[in-house]
């Protein structure tokens, strides 16, 4: 009998980490891929990205409405663990596989630990600067193994008690997509989308829940500055956390100017399609102190959001004054980053995490956690 793995996603970027290691399980005779579709894939007001995940063909595909727009985080915890449970009941699955730092992600956690069942968390141990990081430890302290980034994030797992023979490090996986043969040329990606601009940059503003008060003279202050600028955008919606229909009311003052587009969503592998040929990527979105610099596109990285992450000198950092980012577009030099690399892998996370799931000893591995003292 093929072991059967389960895949819990809620958002397009959680998703567009974990299709790599789906796939690779699709076609493989000893693993069974099914894959639990929450959150903001169900929601039209992003894109309904559903569509996304069902055009991969994947054979079990269920789905669970857990959501509203801009729900509370508690109430989208309840819920998750609500659908989750009913859902693993159901498929009785031998790992449950989750992603990052969403609320989605500790549900799925905290079913598997609670069911007895063996739960891998990818791409914990890395830091954020906002309530992000305190869901992505947690996740990982419910979590029985561990596919890391890099050793540094290893290194923060031990430090947190994890044993050394639960953590794998097979770098990022969506950097087995960002150099594939799987994006589509410049043109394509433009024509699908409707983009027309020459020269263009990547706009992503997230909420930040701990800073949500501010929020609304942050995202007016944004837009101004990307208004005045004059320069072309692709702007790519929030995600749906506290605050969102806040940067949702501001954008509607782009949609007057004829170099801005606006997109609920992109297409993973077209969005890195359109990243890689960007002038620069601005706001506060991960994808900016991550996949950014792999292609030496330059990043205006705002706030906190990404406070300790990963940074390159390809990354200008601006506080939220629109002066201090119109300050930082204008320095923006993107021949001067070409060559920056981060440590975020090879490009063969799919093949590191299929060896691994082929090893008789994770298979073993206790359901009942040990703390390693240090």
């Amino acid at each position: 009998m093929p072991k059967k793995i389960a895949f819990l996603t809620g958002t397009r970027a959680d998703f567009g980490k974990m299709k790599p290691l789906i796939q690779i399980l699709e076609t493989h005779k000893a693993f069974e891929a099914y894959i639990f579709v929450t959150g903001m894939h169900l929601l039209e007001t992003y894109g309904y990205t559903l569509i996304e995940v069902e055009r991969c063909g994947f054979k079990h595909i269920s789905t669970f409405r857990n959501d509203t727009h801009e729900a509370s985080m508690d109430l989208t915890l309840a819920k998750t663990i609500t659908g989750f449970s009913e859902f693993v009941k159901n498929t009785q699955p031998d790992l449950i596989v989750i992603h990052g730092d969403r609320v989605e992600a500790l549900a799925g956690a905290i079913v598997g630990s609670l069911n007895n069942i063996l739960v891998a968390h990818v791409e914990g141990g890395e830091l954020s600067g906002t309530i992000d990081e305190l869901m992505r430890h947690a996740t990982s302290k419910m979590s029985h193994i561990h596919f890391v980034a890099n050793e540094k994030a290893k290194s923060r797992l031990e430090q947190m008690g994890e044993l050394p023979e639960s953590i794998f490090s097979i770098g990022s996986p969506d950097v087995d997509i960002m150099f594939s043969n799987a994006l589509p040329e410049l043109e394509i990606a433009k024509s699908y989308y409707d983009i027309s601009f020459e020269t263009y940059a990547i706009a992503m503003f997230h909420p930040v829940t701990t800073e949500h008060y501010q929020l609304k003279q942050y995202i007016e202050n944004f837009v101004e500055a990307l208004i005045q600028s004059n320069k072309n955008y692709v702007v790519v919606y929030p995600n749906n956390d506290l605050g969102s229909q806040a940067i949702l009311d501001a954008y509607q003052n782009l949609l007057e100017h004829p170099n801005f587009r606006i997109f609920p969503s992109i297409r993973f592998e077209y969005f890195l399609s359109l990243l890689k040929h960007s002038e620069f990527i601005i706001g506060n979105s991960s994808a900016g102190v991550r996949e950014a610099p792999y292609y030496g596109i330059p990043t205006i990285n705002i706030g906190t959001r990404q406070h300790n992450r990963v940074f390159s000198n390809s990354i200008i950092n601006s506080d939220y004054s629109t002066f201090n980012i119109l300050k930082s577009i204008n320095q923006i030099k993107k021949e001067a980053y070409l060559n920056e690399k981060p440590d975020f892998g090879n490009g063969n996370s799919a093949q590191e995490f299929l060896k691994t799931l082929q090893l008789k000893s994770l298979w073993k591995t206790n359901h009942q956690k040990q703390f390693r003292e240090l």
